[in-house]
């Protein structure tokens, strides 16, 4: 069957979504399971932190390698590559014996889960090369990769309560290896015409400003911040932010153009992308210690609890993107704040005792927002650099989501565990911090709309 023809673009589209949606499952199937794994690995909260962050972590830091590597030796190899190493890492982290090991497979799972979606949207991008079928295309994308995200913790509760929290990642061996073998039938090889060169050093310089500032804020209640290792760590991200910027600027063909932050758009929607998935990737992780730990939740009915989180971002994901097409991402981003703020805000005033009505009402509000908020971030990336940089501004968007969510975990897991006082009251300044990630996206978004929008991106352009 030719790609060529619309039932062979539509396979190719099937098999994109497949490959997202085990990535996108992966960042939230864990979150449900992670009491399980505290129990049997007698894990820590940073060994917790460590199991979510070191595949999301992993990932921010090789998205725009991956994508330069598919583009120079090919789209379908990279992709077929990457599904193998997320296949084999998802196998040994349902063996671990113990925290380290789960942690190290974790980090497996992210190389091969940083092959799969900016490869993916490559090839959805040379597959449907029209603008509508492409746009439409991209839609069904982003939607299955939103809703998996979503119903995560509710797969991820049945497979917890009925088999254990190995089979969540047991899961992704069988379909990886489908996918595998239908790309090889259905996908035909494609690459840039001229591959981007390799920046080995802009590489190193990205993993050790992401990898040791994510260390220290994990490690900081256990060490102490003022401990030496820790300010050891914050250090060494500091000097290799500033060797980024410096080194970068002198290189031909960077692995991260730091003239792209010139444009107050695009600069702008990295932020954003940065503090509203901190918002998201928070809520995953606190919420999931709080359904089990405090109200005694088992995991199915902590994922059960969430289906209305999952079925607010399912309704309002399409919803963002007719806002944006029709008023721009301004609008989109300061409902997606205002939503945020609310829900978050609410999950201030839980406890053993809060009412089951109480939570859906927050988990709606916080689903709404976080269904409302990656159009626009992706549209304002997009928007405020020239036409021809749009495979670099996706995946920089994508880096900054990444890095958003790993931060929101390694931040609220460091306020709980650095807490005397115990889990409910850590949780409530771990939730306004939240809640402050929110309105800052209502200030973006405020920002974005209007006139001084238009003439920025105008200048971009």
């Amino acid at each position: 069957m030719s790609a060529e023809t619309p039932r062979g673009r539509t396979v190719v589209l099937l098999i994109c979504c497949l490959s997202v949606s085990v990535a996108a499952l992966d960042v939230t199937v864990a979150s449900v399971a992670l009491p399980s794994i505290q129990r049997e690995l007698n894990a820590p909260v940073s060994g917790l932190q460590w199991t979510i962050d070191a595949y999301g972590l992993v990932i921010a830091c090789l998205l725009v390698f991956s994508g330069s590597l598919a583009d120079r030796f090919g789209r379908r190899r990279v992709f077929q590559t990457g599904l193998a190493i997320f296949s084999a890492g998802s196998l040994l982290c349902g063996l671990a014996p113990s925290l380290t090991a789960l942690v190290v497979f974790r980090a497996c799972q992210g190389v091969g889960g940083s092959m799969l979606n900016p490869v993916a949207m490559a090839i959805v991008a040379t597959t449907f090369p029209e603008p509508a079928a492409r746009a439409r295309a991209v839609g069904v994308w982003g939607a299955v990769g939103g809703l998996s995200m979503a119903s995560g913790p509710v797969l991820g509760g049945l497979l917890v309560d009925s088999l254990g929290w190995r089979s969540i990642f047991w899961l992704n061996v069988p379909i990886g290896a489908v996918v595998i073998f239908l790309t090889g039938k259905f996908v035909p090889e494609s690459k840039a015409v001229r591959g981007k060169r390799f920046d080995p050093l802009g590489q190193l310089l990205v993993c050790a400003f992401l990898g040791p500032a994510t260390a220290a804020v994990i490690e900081g209640p256990r060490y102490g911040w003022d401990s030496p290792l820790i300010v050891g760590l914050f250090a060494v991200a500091a000097v290799s932010v500033v060797a980024l910027v410096v080194v970068e600027r002198r290189r031909a063909e960077p692995l991260v153009d730091v003239k792209f932050f010139r444009s107050p758009v695009f600069s702008g929607a990295v932020v954003v992308g940065v503090v509203a998935l901190m918002a998201v990737g928070g809520f995953l992780f606190l919420n999931t210690l709080y359904l089990q730990d405090v109200r005694g939740c088992t995991p199915l009915q902590a994922g059960l609890l969430t289906i209305p989180m999952a079925a607010a971002v399912a309704v309002c994901s399409p919803v963002a993107g007719r806002i944006v097409a029709v008023r721009g991402p301004g609008p989109a981003l300061v409902l997606a704040g205002l939503l945020l703020t609310a829900g978050t805000a609410l999950l201030t005033a839980t406890g053993p005792e809060t009412s089951v009505g109480y939570l859906v009402a927050a988990y709606v509000v916080v689903g709404a927002g976080a269904g409302l908020v990656n159009t626009p971030i992706t549209h304002a990336a997009l928007s405020g650099l020239p036409r021809d940089q749009a495979g670099v501004a996706g995946a920089i968007a994508s880096t900054s989501r990444a890095t958003g969510g790993a931060i929101g975990v390694a931040v609220c897991g460091s306020i709980v565990a650095g807490s005397a006082a115990g889990f409910r009251p850590a949780s409530h300044v771990a939730w306004t911090v939240l809640a402050c990630c929110g309105g800052a996206t209502v200030l973006f978004g405020l920002v974005s709309s209007g006139r001084t929008r238009r003439r920025l991106v105008d200048e971009a352009r």
